[in-house]
C-alpha cells in the first residue's frame, strides 16, 4: 500500500487513495449489512477521522452486528464490552492486584485498553461505570490508582443504545455525548432489503467469513493526511455560523460547544475525501452537520413542550444560516 505523504496540501493521488480505501472498506461492511449504504459510509466518515460512533436504535436492527463488521474490517485489536446496571468501572479499566509469586502488585488490563472497542448497550452501565470512559475517548489515556496508561493507536469507541427502553437505564450525561464524532440510526430495512437479509443469514453467518480491508496503521496515516485536505476560508466560516447559530436560537437551551464545530469541520473534510475530492463544499458540511450535531444540543423548555424535534430544529437552522455563493 502506496504511503500517504503530508503536504501542505492532500495531493490528487491521496485523495484517490482514501476513496478507494472507503471503497473496500464499504463493500467489505456491506457484505453483512445490507441496505444501509449510507449509513456505512457516515460511520466510515467517522473511522478516518478516528472518531467514536454512537450507534442508536431499537432492538433487533443490527447496531451491534454494523458494529463488529466495522471492528472485522479493521485489521485491530477488538474487545465488546457488555454493559450492565453492577459493571464497576475497574471491570473496564483494568485493576492492580497482589501477585504473591512476583511478590508485587501487577497491573491486569481492561477491555478497555484495545484498538477498536464495542460498547454494547451503554446507557445500561450506571453514570460511575459511564465517566470511566470521558477521559479514554477525550484523551485516549486511562487513569487507574494515579497511574496513567496510554491508549493504543486508533482507539475508536463505537456505542450501542436502544433510546426507547428506559427501565433499567441511564441516559448519557452531556459530556459524555459530546464526545461522540456521529449519532447514527440503522432504521427498519425496506421488504426487498428484509428479504436480502434472511438469504444471505439462511445458512451462514456472512460476518464470520469477513477479512481485513485496512490496518490501523494505514487508518491513522490516512487520518494525519485528512488534516492537509483544503477548506476554503468561507466554507470553514459557514461550519462555524451554522454552530453559532444553535447557541443563539431560543428553542436550544444549550447550543453545539467547539467541539461540535470541530467535529462538524473534521467530518466535512473526510466526507469530502471519500466522495474523491481535495476540497471541501459547503453541501459537504450540510449533508454531516444533521449526524454530527443534534447529540450535542438541549432543547428548551418551551420547545418540548410544543412537540418539537432537535433534528426538525436544526434542519431550520440549516435553512436560516446562508450557504456560502462561490465557495
Amino acid at each position: 500500500m502506496t504511503t500517504v505523504e503530508h503536504p501542505d496540501r492532500l495531493s490528487p493521488e491521496d485523495v484517490a487513495l482514501i476513496k478507494a480505501t472507503a471503497e473496500r472498506l464499504q463493500a467489505s461492511i456491506e457484505r453483512v449489512i445490507v441496505g444501509k449504504a449510507d449509513v456505512v459510509r457516515l460511520a466510515l466518515v467517522a473511522l478516518l477521522c478516528e472518531g467514536h460512533i454512537l450507534l442508536e436504535d431499537v432492538p433487533g436492527l443490527g447496531k451491534t452486528t454494523m458494529a463488529k463488521a466495522i471492528a472485522r474490517s479493521v485489521d485491530c485489536s477488538f474487545r465488546r464490552i457488555q454493559f450492565t446496571p453492577d459493571l464497576m468501572p475497574s471491570d473496564i479499566t483494568g485493576i492492580n492486584y497482589y501477585n504473591q509469586k512476583l511478590g508485587e502488585f501487577v497491573f491486569r488490563e481492561g477491555p478497555l485498553i484495545a484498538q477498536v472497542v464495542l460498547a454494547d448497550e451503554i446507557n445500561r452501565a450506571t453514570p460511575r461505570t459511564q465517566a470511566a470512559l470521558l477521559e479514554a475517548m477525550e484523551e485516549h489515556q486511562i487513569t487507574v490508582e494515579g497511574v496513567t496508561t496510554r491508549l493504543p493507536s486508533p482507539f475508536l469507541v463505537m456505542a450501542t443504545q436502544n433510546p426507547v427502553e428506559l427501565e433499567g437505564t441511564f441516559p448519557l450525561p452531556e459530556a459524555q455525548l459530546d464526545r461522540f464524532l456521529v449519532r447514527l440510526k440503522l432504521g427498519y430495512p425496506g421488504e426487498d432489503d428484509e428479504d436480502e437479509i434472511l438469504r444471505r443469514f439462511e445458512t451462514v453467518n456472512p460476518l464470520e467469513s469477513l477479512e481485513p480491508a485496512i490496518d490501523g496503521a494505514e487508518l491513522v496515516r490516512l487520518a494525519a493526511a485528512l488534516r492537509h485536505l483544503h477548506v476554503e476560508p468561507a466554507v470553514r466560516r459557514y461550519a462555524v455560523q451554522i454552530v453559532q447559530a444553535t447557541r443563539t436560537d431560543p428553542a436550544f437551551e444549550l447550543g453545539a460547544s467547539p467541539r461540535g464545530s470541530l467535529a462538524l469541520f473534521r467530518t466535512a473534510r473526510a466526507l469530502a475525501a471519500i466522495n474523491g475530492r481535495d476540497y471541501v463544499l459547503p453541501d459537504d458540511v450540510k449533508t454531516m452537520a444533521p449526524y454530527v450535531l443534534p447529540h450535542r444540543l438541549i432543547l428548551s423548555t418551551q420547545a418540548r413542550l410544543r412537540g418539537r424535534g432537535t433534528d426538525e430544529l436544526l434542519a431550520e437552522v440549516l435553512q436560516r444560516v446562508p450557504v456560502p455563493i462561490g465557495a
